[in-house]
């Protein structure tokens, strides 16, 4: 699973969201030929990552090339279920990125087109979001 290496601060506070913000970086397909893009906004997890990562590469027996547009740098922190009131912020749990709607967060290049969308929809599965296959304009 993806995790920052070294973090300035260990625990992060949580962001406000809105759920009405749109991208305005990693909007394009800049590396492969195919992308997926995020058409909701939500927050992923670097477990829901690596369950992408991996339904794509079965599916094209590792054939051609994957890139991963975002990186999970935010810690979230929990308590356990019956701790009492007080006694600090709890341990980090996981990380996680949000990720705007409009974002491309996975690439694909060297597969068929057909291929490369049946393993793009494979992966939008195992995401929170409403996704789209995009090509390379």
């Amino acid at each position: 699973m993806l995790v920052p290496k070294k973090m300035k601060f260990r625990k992060w506070h949580k962001r406000r969201t809105k759920g009405d913000r749109v991208a305005t970086q990693k909007t394009s397909v800049d590396f492969g030929a195919y992308g997926l893009k995020a058409m909701t906004e939500s927050w992923v997890t670097s477990r829901q990552i690596e369950a992408a990562r991996r339904a794509m590469t079965r599916y094209v027996k590792r054939g051609g090339k994957i890139w991963i547009r975002i990186f999970p740098d935010h810690p979230i922190t929990s308590h356990g279920s019956e701790a009492p009131m007080g006694k600090g912020k709890g341990g980090v749990d996981y990380y996680m990125t949000p990720v705007r709607a409009g974002t491309v967060m996975f690439e694909m290049d060297g597969v068929d087109e057909d291929i490369a969308r049946e393993a793009l929809r494979l992966a939008a599965h195992k995401l929170p979001m409403k996704t789209k296959v995009v090509t390379r304009k």
